[in-house]
């Protein structure tokens, strides 16, 4: 699967870190906008209710009482998956869930970002491969 946005080209593909993964076929600079997470609004207590017994969850909270579920209606940045030494960084503005890239992103490289604090409360093994990993998420 193939998604054009801007002038960074991203695919689908099979991740070692967990299932399947964002990657870009083109070089990112350093602070440039990667692009936004979509999904359907929902309250922050139906993403709790959502999250049990899940081990792969693709909800970001803003923190006000709302959720944004990108396993339903989301795009392909809900294949972004956790690193402890990311490439990117989410922004949480206004309603919005936006992407940025940390450093020089290469050709091929997986867009990683760290989720912080998860629904997972440390009891999920990571698989980031890391030399600074912090083993749970």
């Amino acid at each position: 699967m193939r998604i054009r946005l801007r002038d960074a080209v991203f695919e689908i593909r099979r991740s070692s870190i967990d299932g399947k993964g964002l990657f870009t076929k083109r070089r990112i600079q350093a602070r440039k906008k990667l692009g936004e997470m979509t999904g359907e609004l929902i309250s922050q207590r139906e993403a709790v209710r959502r999250v049990r017994n899940r081990q792969r969850i693709a909800i970001v909270e803003f923190g006000n009482g709302k959720a944004i579920d990108a396993s339903t209606r989301g795009n392909y940045f809900r294949y972004a998956n956790h690193s402890c030494t990311p490439n990117a960084f989410v922004r949480i503005f206004r309603g919005h869930i936006e992407f940025y890239a940390i450093r020089n992103i290469k050709p091929g490289e997986e867009i990683t970002c760290n989720y912080g604090n998860t629904h997972h409360n440390g009891n999920l093994r990571c698989n980031c491969g890391s030399r600074r990993c912090r083993g749970y998420l």
